[in-house]
């Protein structure tokens, strides 16, 4: 698999480093707080997973699944949940946490709909964005690394269900998905 990369943008030696200092900013900021880490499945799994025992703090954890892709590279503009949160998170502060950040329209969607359900808090904790490619504005408030506009595959990012399991992120060959 990872033959088919084009390059390696990201080892597993940089992930684990910028990780932990996501995880150090969110302990530092939510200390004694009552925080719900939102994992949005299914690419943002391998992060979420790697990025809850870098914070040294009391977390519960929900999931969320929505999407505006499907098995396409591009966004429908339409966004359709999946599956919805277990727990109820009004007066909690909630912090979403996603693989990466492309057009804006799903997560600003899922703001919307979280806020409307009286969190005391809604955050952002992004591994990736791709600021060039921002149709709707979005503020992360945890960003891991700007990327440039590449089809990005590896640690929980997928093309069409594959590559998820990779342990780098990497530029996708543009014959495999074209």
């Amino acid at each position: 698999m990872l033959n088919d990369l084009e390059s390696v943008m990201f080892d597993e030696k940089a992930l684990a480093k910028r990780v932990a200092e996501l995880g150090q900013e969110i302990t530092r900021d939510y200390a004694g707080k009552e925080v719900i880490l939102v994992g949005i499945l299914k690419g943002a799994v391998v992060f979420f997973t790697d990025l809850i025992r870098e914070i040294k703090l009391p977390v519960r954890i929900d999931f969320i699944i929505a999407s505006s892709y499907g098995d396409g590279v591009e966004t429908s503009g339409r966004v359709e949940i999946k599956k919805d949160l277990e727990n109820d998170i009004a007066g909690k502060h909630v912090i979403l946490v996603e693989d990466i950040i492309d057009s804006g329209i799903t997560m600003n969607c899922l703001i919307d709909i979280l806020k409307k359900r009286n969190p005391a808090s809604v955050k952002l904790c992004s591994l990736l964005t791709k600021e060039s490619r921002r149709q709707v504005p979005v503020t992360i408030d945890y960003c891991g690394f700007e990327v440039p506009d590449e089809f990005l595959v590896g640690y929980g990012l997928d093309y069409a269900e594959k590559y998820r399991n990779l342990p780098v992120i990497g530029v996708l060959k543009r014959s495999i998905y074209e």
